[in-house]
């Protein structure tokens, strides 16, 4: 074959394998779908992770249904959230008190490290830890945050509260492990029976394992300059699925947050919404 077809042939050959390879990068990066939600105050538009694809697919499914249309944001805190989501909101009286609807389903929690609840990011409502201790969403109702800007001090502080607040969690979910059966049997039966020195001596052996495990719960340098700059939640982190986050309409955000509100913090007039996917 002559040398110059023979370059001809391999440049062509490398240009079709790049083009394919850019294809399948493409394909394994779908685009991030968007959507609008529509009140009194004007738009928010919000982007859904595909990180979060339980809640994502959930949230599209019940925005193409209409769930979400002339219900209101039903709970709102200043420098906290602002929550909507209940079916049971819709054409509500002013004195029902509103937080307990939706759709007859919980969706399993999905953690992903990274997302974390700064201002504008988009999160699932839950029942709390006591009765849902796998932290599983409710169906409908979500929240996006509006939060505050918190100085190095405090967020340091907040850190220190929450990996005293955690660590006994991580310690029970790894001993409720499968693999870890026999040892359980063993630590109860030893604090049941006042034997610290055995039950001590467990908790010290899987001291290694949790203080891994608790790195979770700590702030990263960009989570530490987030909140000390546009502000957030912080102590929400980890404990609430984050599947999306708010790319225009802040001052939307701001409004809402700023209505006045009754004793449940209900907005004493109605904040109705109306959501659509923007294709």
């Amino acid at each position: 074959m002559n040398k110059y077809v023979k370059f001809a042939f391999l440049a062509t050959a490398w240009l079709l394998v790049i083009g394919l390879l850019s294809f399948v990068n493409r394909q394994e990066t779908p685009t991030e779908k968007m959507v609008e939600i529509t009140t009194k105050f004007g738009v928010m538009k919000l982007k859904l992770y595909n990180e979060t694809p339980l809640h994502r697919d959930n949230f599209l499914k019940l925005v193409n249904e209409q769930y979400y249309d002339s219900l209101l944001f039903h709970r709102v805190i200043s420098q906290f959230m602002i929550q909507g989501g209940d079916p049971e909101s819709k054409n509500a009286p002013e004195e029902k008190v509103l937080g307990e609807g939706g759709p007859g389903y919980e969706i399993d929690a999905e953690f992903v490290p990274g997302l974390y609840h700064k201002k504008g990011a988009l999160a699932a409502a839950r029942e709390p830890d006591n009765v849902n201790p796998e932290k599983k969403s409710a169906g409908s109702q979500f929240y996006i945050v509006q939060g505050q800007v918190f100085d190095t001090l405090q967020l340091q502080n907040l850190e220190q509260r929450r990996l005293q607040q955690y660590r006994s969690y991580e310690f029970k979910d790894y001993m409720n492990q499968p693999e870890n059966k026999e040892l359980l049997g063993k630590y109860k039966y030893a604090m049941q029976n006042g034997d610290r020195t055995t039950g001590m001596g467990i908790m010290n052996d899987a001291k290694p394992i949790i203080d891994q495990r608790m790195e979770k719960y700590k702030y990263s340098k960009e989570q530490m300059e987030t909140y000390s700059t546009i502000g957030g939640t912080p102590h929400l982190d980890n404990a609430y699925t984050i599947f999306g986050e708010l790319v225009e309409g802040w001052e939307v955000l701001d409004s809402i947050a700023a209505v006045e509100c009754d004793q449940n913090n209900r907005p004493l007039e109605n904040v109705i919404m109306s959501v659509r996917v923007v294709e």
